[in-house]
This record gives C-alpha cells, structure tokens and sequence, in this order.
C-alpha cells in the first residue's frame, strides 16, 4: 500500500493538534478542505481513522495503529529533503536533541559549542526532561539523538557504545544546612528532613530509594517531587531541602559554594551516561556529524583521567 504524504501530514497534525479546526489554522488549510483530505486517506485504508466528538478528534485502533508509521515516513521524507538541500547548499540543516539535566549542565555544552563553531549554518534544537519522557521523544521520532543513562537494553533504542562517559550521584544540602556541621552524620539523620527529588519510578528516584534500602531505612520525608532541575537545586540553595544529585548537575553551584555533599558514608552511586539513537531508521547527516563531535569530546575526558 502506497501513502500520500499530504495526507498523512493532515493525519498527524490533526493528531497533534486534537481538533480539525486547530489543524486547519496550522496547516494553513480550510477546514472543509482538511476533513476532505482526512477523509480521503480513511477511504484509501477502508477504515476510520477518527471518532468525532463535540471536545474533539479522537484516535481509533487503526489511526493508534497509523500514527507512528505516518510520522517515521514523514519523518524520513524531511530528513532526505533536507540532506538533499544541505548538499545542493540550499538548507542549514537541523539535529533534534533530548538530554536529562545534568547532561545539558555539563558535557552538552561542550559538545554544541564546538560543533556550532565547526558547523555554524546547522541549527539545534534541544528539549530537557527527565529520561522515560527523552526516551519517549526519540521513540516517537520528536528528537534524532537522546542522551541519558545506559542501560544494556532498551526497546526500541540503540547505545551508541563509543559516546559514553562516567558519572557520580550524591546526597546533597545547601552550603549552610545544619547537617554539615555534624559529626558523624549517618543517613537515618536524614530522613525527617525535607527532601526535593525527581518523580516517583523515574530512574533518579530508583536510585535513591536503593541507597535507602540497602541502609535499611524507609524512604525519606520527600515533601516536592519535580522534573525540574532548576527548582530542585534552588530549593536545596535556598530553602534547606535535600535532594540526590548527579556530581556534573550541581557543579556550578557547587564551585559557587552554595550546594554542598553530605559525607555519608556508602551513598554515592557511580553510573555511565550515553547517546541513544533508534533501533531502526538511518540518521540525518547533521547528528551524525554531531555524534563525531561527542566522540571527540568522551575521549578527551577518558584522556583526562
């Protein structure tokens, strides 16, 4: 079965957008116009695509079915347009990147800084999340390159085993919290105060509930859960919370004085971060080229140390 790209750039924005009228204003279309090319591609698969309702355009099994394979073929088709511009030097070209926080507060900027000077006419785009959203984003094709914590297997994804580099969690306090002034501090010391961490079942927070386990303690008073790194560090500087960080995360705020470790024996929880590409699909020539970039860089930090 052949597909017209037209329609099923209709279909995902329609997708994407949640209504037709919404779709047609960003595609530019009429509305009437919108639902004739909707309905036309449901014809060309002899199935609706849409249930209709007052709120909206909802999903059938066969549209959830549709849905990806539509945005991989349109993906794809940008991603040859554009390689084919960059070479006739009629395009900047563009690679799409997700990274968790303490990526974009340490290595990243390295990487886009050196790259951008070596390829100014490419551009970047970056989103920052937590890692089951990043992985999400490259899945579903909304980023080319992901960076975050390796895991020997992740479904759908790809390590890129020459892009890793090492890191290391800690317990962490502001510079002035009463609990750095105190001998012997042991993590049941810990456990009343008020903690910030990352959402429940995202890796950080796993992380952080072994240390506890493994020193028999229940998890501790977390009053703020948060995707947000800028909100947990400011309320570990500036409020007397205590979160779990990764060491490159906090290292400008460490360097200031303003956030400190805890010396807590046993809490510290070394992990390896990588760049993640999908399992199947070719990438657009400006990540790979991005990818050359990384290398150099985690080899130079592997020369280091």
């Amino acid at each position: 079965m052949t597909f017209d790209l037209h329609q099923l750039q209709a279909f995902a924005t329609v997708v994407a957008s949640g209504t037709l009228g919404r779709a047609a204003i960003a595609l530019h279309v009429t509305q009437p116009a919108l639902s004739r090319t909707i309905r036309s591609l449901e014809e060309h698969l002899g199935a609706p695509l849409f249930e209709r309702h007052s709120k909206g355009m909802l999903l059938t099994d066969v549209g959830h079915a549709l849905l990806p394979h539509a945005q991989s073929l349109l993906r794809e088709s940008a991603m040859a347009q554009e390689e084919i511009s960059a070479m006739l030097g009629l395009a900047k070209g563009t690679v799409r990147i997700g990274t968790i926080s303490s990526i974009s507060s340490s290595l990243l900027p390295v990487v886009l800084d050196n790259f951008s000077q070596k390829f100014p006419k490419l551009q970047i785009q970056v989103i920052e999340d937590v890692w089951d959203r990043v992985a999400d984003a490259l899945v579903n094709n909304s980023v080319d390159l992901a960076f975050g914590v390796y895991k020997p297997e992740m479904e759908g994804l790809s390590a890129i085993q020459d892009c890793c580099w090492d890191d290391m969690s800690f317990l962490v306090a502001g510079a002035h919290h009463p609990l750095q002034d105190k001998p012997d501090i042991q993590l049941i010391d810990t456990v009343h105060e008020r903690w910030v961490t990352a959402p429940r079942g995202t890796p950080p927070f796993q992380s952080l509930k072994s240390i506890f386990s493994r020193h028999e303690l229940a998890l501790p008073n977390i009053v703020v859960e948060t995707r947000s790194s800028t909100l947990i560090k400011s309320l570990v500087k500036q409020s007397g919370f205590l979160s779990w960080m990764p060491e490159a995360m906090f290292s400008a705020e460490r360097q200031a004085g303003w956030i400190k470790t805890l010396n807590i024996p046993h809490t510290t929880d070394p992990f390896t971060l990588t760049a993640y590409r999908r399992s199947s699909g070719s990438l657009p020539k400006p990540a790979l080229q991005l990818l050359e970039e990384l290398r150099v860089v985690c080899r130079h930090r592997a020369a280091k140390r």
